[in-house]
């Protein structure tokens, strides 16, 4: 879009060298980057954006679309190092996958710049999608997804490392909650980790290739413990079939 400039991502001393500048207004991020791999930053790497925005009076704008609700195992993702954004937007599962919703959050010292005909949308407001979205997110409350995303979401990780130490197909295990990613060790111009993929649909397991040597997993928050047990035995047994052939 015009008039955004690209920043490193995880990089604080960038953020301070462009949030310095006077004309800058605005700072759009996500808490873990989702197409990139489900690159999760630094510990203090939010909060430090955050303070750098409040520092230099610049709007924090969030994007949680991939992140969601409760799948990283808080509420949000921001939840995680306790940073509220000025903006932040939602989407994808919202509706529990009922309806299609997205929605920008912001306090009305933000929202109520906005006056009557300056922003108009075909769909904006629909009420049957905002009576669906609260009835998910008293599910998602009540059924205490996102401590059962944070528990299980280390168990995936814990046999994922525990795969990575026994081949070497497996680089990196990275992620927060029920939002992970295994980087195969391959050249990104592979196709190693889309026909593992292939393997684990086979066997019943849906994931999502990216970046070419990158394997992105978002099991539904509603999973089980032996379900999650249930999917890393596909992967492993589909990565050490891989190392055999090879």
């Amino acid at each position: 879009m015009p008039g955004f400039e690209i920043v490193a991502y995880d990089d604080v001393s960038a953020l301070q060298q462009v949030l310095s500048n006077p004309k800058v207004c605005g700072l759009w991020i996500e808490p873990i980057q989702g197409e990139a791999g489900v690159y999760v930053p630094q510990e203090g790497y939010l909060k430090s954006a955050a303070d750098l925005c409040k520092k230099h009076n610049v709007l924090l704008m969030m994007d949680e679309i991939q992140t969601g609700s409760a799948r990283t195992g808080k509420r949000l993702a921001s939840d995680h190092e306790g940073v509220r954004p000025d903006l932040l937007i939602l989407g994808k599962a919202l509706s529990g996958g009922v309806l299609p919703i997205s929605l920008v959050l912001a306090d009305d010292k933000i929202m109520l710049l906005l006056k009557p005909g300056e922003h108009g949308s075909t769909f904006g407001g629909n009420p049957l999608a905002a009576a669906v979205v609260v009835a998910a997110l008293e599910v998602v409350k009540d059924e205490k997804l996102a401590a059962n995303a944070e528990r299980l979401g280390v168990i995936f990780r814990e046999r994922m490392n525990a795969i990575k130490r026994k081949s070497d197909i497996i680089t990196l295990v990275r992620g927060k909650g029920l939002l992970n990613a295994i980087l195969i060790n391959d050249s990104p111009e592979s196709e190693t980790a889309w026909n593992l993929c292939l393997k684990f649909a086979e066997k019943g397991l849906l994931a999502k290739p990216t970046h070419g040597n990158i394997i992105r997993l978002a099991p539904p928050l509603v999973i089980t413990e032996e379900q999650i047990h249930e999917c890393c035995d596909i992967i492993e047994s589909c990565l050490l079939a891989l190392k055999s052939s090879n």
